[in-house]
């Protein structure tokens, strides 16, 4: 079995979780992942974990709190991205599980995740972890500058 150590992101993981961000498909310099963790690392409503292997950053995930009118508060999986080379070795539940256990000890009692249809792999990952899809939605942006 693979030993992994799960731990709160600090800012010298910074490049690491760069280069996987970058790895799923969204680049990201080692400066933007310093300048976005900065805004969140101290919010009391928010916490990035990552999983360890020996000296690799081999995976990382963002959970926050999220408000609502509609519905009673409840946590959300921002992000989650795990190492190609780590994939299937239990990396990714066990992020998740931190996620959750974070949720739980704030008196959140559920969990959402959001997931990009051609996600095939991630679809299947999170229904295994008892997730289920509740609703397919378009997903809107504007650039304001």
């Amino acid at each position: 079995a693979v030993t992994i150590a799960l731990r709160q992101m600090r800012a010298d993981d910074t490049a690491a979780v760069a280069r996987l961000t970058t790895q799923l498909g969204y680049p990201a310099t080692e400066d933007e992942i310093r300048r976005r963790y900065d805004l969140i690392k101290d919010r009391w409503d928010a916490r990035i974990f990552v999983a360890q292997h020996g000296s690799l950053i081999v995976g990382w995930v963002h959970v926050q709190a999220t408000y609502l009118l509609e519905c009673d508060a409840r946590a959300e999986i921002w992000g989650l991205v795990v190492a190609d080379t780590s994939r299937g070795t239990g990396v990714g539940r066990r992020l998740v599980e931190a996620a959750e256990e974070w949720a739980l000890m704030r008196g959140l009692a559920v969990m959402t995740v959001r997931s990009n249809n051609v996600r095939t792999e991630a679809k299947g990952f999170y229904e295994h972890l008892g997730y289920q899809v509740t609703k397919t939605q378009n997903a809107f942006r504007k650039h304001l500058t």
